[in-house]
């Protein structure tokens, strides 16, 4: 009998909570150890059994580890971790700025080379799964246009990146598709739309004890590839109220491709998600491309790589015969 994948966990935030619940459910993975920045004593994992070390421990463990999924934040987190763990580990993590992907890959993919590692890069459903229909709506309508719509929903990355504004002591973002713009492009038409014209974000922040309300939110709307580009409203709340009415993680979106097959001829194909928790769908997904990236070290497929890189059947636990028989 094949080995279970011994999986491991950085960082238990709700991320790292939707990773364990979403291994749980896959009879070939094992979670060999969860590890953070906080006391490991004050973690309680959910699966029972299961030992929490801390950061400085994992150089220590490589032995131990077939895949590292790392659930530590874009803004900060990931930038300093992606390269140091991709020297020691096989790694999964799911970097979500979009225009400083190219920058991580790089940062990422040469000490993973250089120490025979396999390092899956910006695994989720944004960039991830809307990543790859992007790609596939482009190749089979070459003619067209793509749309790509977020929301309404709350955003675990410009989450973070508010909370770590100075003055912030909590908040939530809400992105919130435009819906004209939206039935515009589902009519086919294939508008020419600015970023702007496409999505509003919503924040809802309480304020650290002293900070001046004018300076967070101009520090929030002027934010590079966070804010800057939308209309975006801040709401000040208390932290009761972030409690009470901001605790769910709802989100979801389609990728829309319009094209022209022939004079006339317009086809329009969407790719949607509803989702109930981002966390635990991102946590899927990093789930799923740790399986893959087992499998592509195991072929010698060394150094960084992304969605585009990996074929499908690899996702899955079923072999290729079963996949040919069942889902083909």
């Amino acid at each position: 009998m094949t080995s279970p994948i011994r999986i491991a966990i950085a960082g238990h935030g709700n991320l790292g909570r939707g990773v364990e619940a979403a291994v749980a459910r896959s009879p070939d993975m094992q979670l060999v150890g969860i590890y953070t920045r906080r006391p490991p004593a004050q973690l309680q994992p959910l699966t029972a059994g299961v030992p929490v070390h801390g950061m400085d421990a994992l150089a220590g463990h490589t032995g131990q580890i077939d895949v590292l999924i790392l659930c530590g934040g874009s803004k900060q987190d990931l930038p300093e971790q992606g390269p140091q763990l991709a020297a020691l580990f096989n790694t999964v993590d799911s970097f979500d700025t979009h225009a400083r992907i190219p920058e991580y890959f790089a940062a990422v993919d040469a000490p993973a080379r250089a120490n025979h590692k396999t390092a899956l890069i910006s695994a989720g459903w944004d960039p991830g799964m809307f990543s790859i229909n992007r790609v596939i709506g482009e190749a089979l309508l070459p003619e067209g246009a793509t749309y790509t719509f977020w929301g309404k929903g709350l955003s675990q990355g410009h989450s973070d990146a508010i909370r770590r504004v100075p003055g912030v002591a909590g908040g939530v973002q809400y992105t919130v598709p435009v819906p004209a713009a939206v039935e515009q492009v589902r009519s086919g038409t294939r508008p020419q739309l600015t970023t702007r014209q496409k999505h509003t974000r919503e924040c809802f922040v309480v304020l650290a004890d002293g900070a001046d309300a004018d300076t967070v939110r101009r520090a929030i709307v002027t934010m590079p590839h966070y804010f800057d580009e939308y209309d975006t409203t801040v709401t000040f709340i208390s932290a009761d109220e972030l409690r009470r009415d901001h605790g769910a993680m709802p989100h979801g979106g389609f990728v829309i491709r319009s094209g022209s097959t022939s004079a006339g001829t317009t086809q329009v194909i969407e790719y949607g998600l509803k989702l109930d928790s981002n966390p635990e769908f991102t946590s899927a997904v990093l789930v799923a491309y740790a399986r893959a990236v087992h499998r592509l070290h195991g072929q010698g497929q060394y150094g960084a790589k992304t969605v585009f890189d990996v074929a499908p059947g690899l996702l899955s636990p079923h072999s290729a015969e079963q996949l040919r028989a069942e889902q083909l």
